[in-house]
């Protein structure tokens, strides 16, 4: 059984994510079972983020883990949009991967945030157990600013 992630259904830490939320919620209806996007993580789950920026981990291990990484991306961003979805089902190897575009601001800089991400996902029992992550690191530096050398 998936408990929430602090036993309360008060997600407004995680405003900034809701278009991010509500498109992995579309791509993934009818395969997983949850009412918000941390529900249809498995208490288990393994993140890895393959194609990332400098400084976000690599791999997050943990529905709690997940959850707390999250929780402080409106410090950096806010989405106010997600779209593109498209949806590609392995059903042989219970493996969904999304395609999808976010768009919003960055805090610091104010700069548009445009960025499209695959997502491969795997499902068991109706719940996410392993997320591999791809993004395209240059527009995340667009928006918040290029590393210093």
């Amino acid at each position: 059984m998936t408990t929430p992630i602090d036993d309360f259904d008060d997600y407004d830490d995680y405003a900034a994510l809701d278009p991010f939320f509500r498109i992995i919620e579309e791509g993934l209806a009818g395969f997983v079972d949850g009412r918000h996007f941390f529900d249809l993580l498995a208490e288990d789950v393994v993140f890895d983020y393959v194609i990332s920026v400098p400084g976000y981990p690599r791999r997050v291990e943990g529905r709690r883990a997940v959850a707390e990484l999250y929780r402080g991306y409106g410090s950096n961003m806010v989405l106010r949009s997600a779209d593109e979805l498209a949806v590609h089902r392995d059903r042989e190897a219970s493996v969904i991967v999304l395609e999808y575009a976010v768009h919003g601001q960055a805090v610091q800089t104010g700069r548009t945030y445009d960025n499209h991400f695959v997502s491969v996902i795997t499902i068991k029992d109706r719940k996410v157990t392993h997320w591999r992550d791809y993004l395209d690191p240059v527009a995340v530096f667009n928006a918040i600013g290029w590393p210093a050398q």
